[in-house]
């Protein structure tokens, strides 16, 4: 296995590696909507920045081990106000995907998340 720590990554908010390597497979940790550049800095305003900038997080782990969101086979997403954001979370997700070309998902609502994020999203991807 493989255990990748990405330096321009997202500062961890457990002890965790950004993403675990196994047989070809990527286990990405899940991502806040936290800056890299000022990791202690509010967070975003509302569902889609928040989820901006989780997906910018996730795209910076996986270039950090060459590869991009379209190796990504699996994705969940945990939403804080699952009833409030859920449709908005829909209407934005397909953005970050080729047309056609969405990973597999499930989304769950929780009570709470580090940081006091609304969304957190971790990914399963697949070296080719």
């Amino acid at each position: 296995m493989l255990h990748h720590m990405i330096a321009s990554g997202p500062r961890p908010v457990a002890p965790f590696s950004h993403a675990v390597e196994a047989d070809g497979w990527v286990f990405v940790t899940g991502q806040m909507p936290t800056n890299p550049a000022a990791p202690d800095a509010p967070l975003p305003e509302g569902i889609e920045a928040q989820t901006g900038q989780v997906v910018e997080n996730l795209k910076i782990v996986l270039g950090g081990i060459g590869l991009g969101l379209e190796h990504v086979t699996m994705a969940r997403i945990y939403l804080t106000a699952f009833e409030r954001d859920y449709a908005a979370l829909n209407a934005l997700w397909p953005s970050f995907f080729d047309a056609g070309k969405l990973p597999a998902r499930t989304t769950v609502g929780v009570t709470a998340l580090a940081v006091g994020a609304l969304v957190e999203i971790d990914l399963v991807a697949r070296r080719p």
